[in-house]
């Protein structure tokens, strides 16, 4: 019997895989493009396993663990062989580099990092032992070329509570340039998860997919949404169409996304063959991060005949709202849904004053899925007022029946393809270019990515003008990842700014979006 479990009881990421192994033991858990094949009864004897492992090598309750690993069955394993040690771990996307991911293991003063060799033709460990070093040797390595360290369970301590603890710490780009930890406990993640599956409508005759980085927070998201139906998830460590289409149709996946991208790739798999359905068993995309272009999810509808739930969620929070099945095409089509299971959300003035439903202010929300703390720089930021509301940074409206649509940002932030990257870190890289005498980075629309990076310049007197791929080669050489490279240059005379000499931004994006005088880049 495949029954739900009442995640909202359990007091950890293991305690709740504990009652799934009970309900469902004999249950698919993961799939994956290899053909490999895990019931949730596996997954607690491989965690154990690996979990005694680990516990062999050093790590134990109390350690603090970075992992930069891609998504793959192992790494779903390995989260919850450190969640069974009551590790607190930082889950770091394979994307990033030096720069990135010593400031992450900074900010979360890890005592290890776990690594592959290599992975997609970088060399992953190099890069630990420079950081390493950098760091006085402080840090401790394990650098994966195999599999994952196993042991004996029967040496592991016993299970501990930690309900209110710290397990997780997601790192996110702020309007600085140094990251964030965004801290959260087992216990605020299993409420988003819940939310989502309560949301989304999930069974265990589902089978969905994580086909974006399992390091992101929507991973354990989806993995705790599994734990509490039982449904079935497919995962692929490199998100190509070919073979993302392939595992979709071997696996029978029924729910699939992530973000924009995700939808935009799905469509045009489907445009290559109108009327076959590209993946015959999907009922529905869900997915998050950037705003959905209204025209897509037309596009969508009407060529693959399903609906697209998206979402409104951040690290910090990573179930606000969702779409919902019951919703009309309309509302799905221009809202981002109502405020999920547990989520309250209030629209409110500058002076803090509650609005009415279609009234513009800035979004704010409580609920159990919210963080608890930021750690910045060794100090604990709670950025919540009296009663436990929190600012999102974004500007938006509720529609007369609770609908959430956003409107715009007041955070410096740009969103490409699910991620928020801060400009403030490419700008503080390009102004030491030596042809640039200024230099703005902003974010334009994309149908693709959400948002992509367009650095604005203003040149030196007499200075030769960089073209993209210089720029990017620049950056690159800085040591930032890839995901955060320009993808168009603008050249202009004058920066706008402010009488205190502040770039005006908004303004700045507008002229950009006017003129359309761009050198531009694909878009990775």
């Amino acid at each position: 019997m495949n029954e739900v479990v009442a995640a909202n009881d359990a007091v950890s990421l293991w305690d709740l895989l504990d009652r799934r192994a009970r309900a469902s033991g004999d249950a698919v858990a993961l799939v994956d493009e290899h053909g490999r094949r895990v019931t949730f009864a596996d997954m607690v004897s491989l965690a154990e396993r690996v979990a005694a492992g680990l516990l062999a090598r050093g790590i134990g309750p109390g350690s603090t663990v970075s992992w930069q690993l891609p998504t793959r069955i192992d790494t779903v394993v390995l989260s919850l062989a450190l969640s069974r040690l009551g590790v607190t771990q930082n889950p770091i996307i394979p994307l990033y580099r030096a720069r990135e991911v010593g400031a992450m293991i900074a900010q979360c003063a890890s005592d290890w990092l776990i690594t592959l060799d290599e992975f997609r033709g970088y060399d992953h460990g190099a890069m630990a032992e420079a950081l390493r070093a950098a760091g006085g040797d402080r840090l401790e390595l394990m650098i994966l070329t195999d599999e994952l360290p196993t042991g004996d369970p029967a040496a592991l301590p016993p299970v501990s509570d930690g309900r209110d603890e710290v397990r997780w710490i997601y790192t996110t780009s702020g309007t600085t340039s140094s990251p964030k930890g965004v801290c959260h406990t087992d216990r605020t993640l299993i409420a988003g998860g819940v939310a989502l599956a309560d949301a989304i409508g999930a069974t265990a005759d589902d089978v969905g997919t994580i086909f974006f980085p399992y390091a992101h927070i929507g991973g354990p998201d989806l993995l705790i949404a599994s734990l509490t139906t039982g449904m079935t998830l497919a995962v692929i460590e490199v998100y190509e169409p070919v073979a993302a289409v392939d595992l979709m149709r071997r696996a029978g996946v029924t729910i699939t996304g992530g973000s924009t991208p995700h939808y935009a790739m799905l469509l045009a798999e489907q445009q290559k063959n109108p009327g076959t359905p590209v993946v015959p068993t999907l009922r529905m995309l869900t997915g998050g991060g950037a705003a959905m272009p209204e025209k897509l999810f037309r596009d969508v509808l009407a060529e693959l005949n399903i609906p697209i739930l998206h979402a409104y969620g951040m690290t910090e929070c990573p179930m606000i709202t969702s779409a919902r099945m019951s919703d009309t095409v309309e509302q799905l089509a221009t809202t981002s849904g109502r405020p999920v299971l547990g989520c309250e959300v209030q629209i409110r003035s500058e002076d803090d004053e509650v609005l009415p439903a279609g009234a513009v202010g800035r979004v704010w929300l409580r609920g159990p899925m919210l963080f608890k703390e930021y750690r910045a720089d060794g100090e604990i930021i709670r950025p919540f007022d009296a009663d436990g509301w929190m600012f999102t940074g974004d500007t938006g409206r509720l529609e007369e029946h609770g609908h959430l649509v956003l409107v715009g940002r007041e955070k410096d932030l740009i969103i490409r393809k699910g991620e928020s990257i801060s400009p403030t870190e490419i700008e503080e890289v390009l102004a030491t270019h030596t042809a640039l005498a200024d230099v703005a980075v902003i974010g334009l629309p994309d149908d693709r990515a959400g948002e992509r990076i367009c650095a604005v310049i203003q040149l030196r007197d007499g200075a030769t003008e960089p073209d993209v791929d210089e720029i990017r080669r620049y950056c690159r050489d800085a040591g930032l990842s890839p995901a955060k490279f320009p993808e168009e240059v603008v050249i202009v005379s004058e920066m706008p700014k402010t009488p205190t000499m502040k770039i005006r931004k908004q303004h700045l994006r507008q002229s950009v979006m006017d003129s359309r005088v761009l050198s531009g880049a694909a878009v990775e």
